[in-house]
């Protein structure tokens, strides 16, 4: 039965989807049966694996307002293991279409419970917001993984995303649980992110990952190639990063 992880940050241009698609990759390089589902109506992380956003027919939009069942919309990447369960930006409308539904918040868990079984891990990417798509993220997964930039913002930020996680743990998921806090787009020359890092290590010291993602040219450049670091440029600092939080991630399981 797969483990459902939400990528989760309310601020944006924090490596939440750079850190959906690698980490997926590596999870599925590592053996494990992989979907990643993009809950963003900006549908990076569907475009980042090679696939035309502006070209689908049906997305997890359909999944959302009952139209189709999550498991006729699911379509196979280039990375073997690695399933993507597209977003197209006809998601945005589903924010206000949810609102007079009944059960909105549990549309989407209820969606993935026939794909559990089918999967080790399912990682969704959710838009950088705690609207109604983030929060149907939240009430679906067992876990969170919280992508933090190495700044100063982000961090103030990081205090409004644990209040909302524990709002939807006290009225809607009680078994939901923080996977981590993974630290993004660190820059060794600078004071401010060494700085970042030690803060966060001293306040989250059990749940903060060791793995840092630094800022990368590679892992910028692969997306706009449809593919993720693994293929792109698995030797490059990136990809050594995400190698190594793949490994922490699959240690935390054992």
């Amino acid at each position: 039965m797969a483990r459902v992880v939400a990528l989760a940050n309310q601020k944006g241009g924090v490596g939440k989807t750079t850190t959906a698609v690698n980490l997926g990759a590596y999870l599925a390089h590592a053996g494990k049966r992989v979907l990643l589902l993009d809950m963003d109506p900006q549908a990076n992380a569907t475009s980042s694996l090679g696939v035309d956003k502006n070209t689908l027919a049906r997305s997890v939009y359909d999944v959302l307002i009952g139209a189709e069942p999550a498991s006729r919309l699911v379509c196979l990447t280039a990375c073997t293991g690695l399933d993507l369960l597209p977003a197209s930006p006809a998601l945005a409308g589903a924010q206000i279409e949810l609102v007079p539904m009944a059960g909105r918040e549990t549309k989407l868990r209820r969606a993935l419970e026939p794909l559990r079984p089918r999967y080790d891990y399912v990682l969704i990417d959710t838009p950088p917001s705690l609207g109604m798509l983030t929060v149907n993220a939240l009430t679906a997964a067992d876990g969170v993984l919280i992508p933090i930039q190495c700044e100063y913002l982000p961090l103030e930020g990081l205090g409004q995303l644990l209040h909302t996680i524990e709002l939807v743990r006290q009225s809607l998921n009680p078994d939901l649980a923080i996977s981590g806090l993974v630290l993004t787009m660190y820059d060794p020359r600078t004071n401010l992110s060494r700085q970042v890092v030690e803060e966060i290590r001293q306040h989250f010291p059990v749940i903060v990952f060791r793995s840092i993602i630094p800022r990368s040219i590679k892992l910028s450049e692969a997306p706009s190639y449809g593919e993720p670091i693994i293929t792109y440029a698995p030797h490059s600092s990136g990809g050594q990063a995400y190698e190594s939080l793949c490994r922490e991630v699959l240690d935390r399981e054992r």
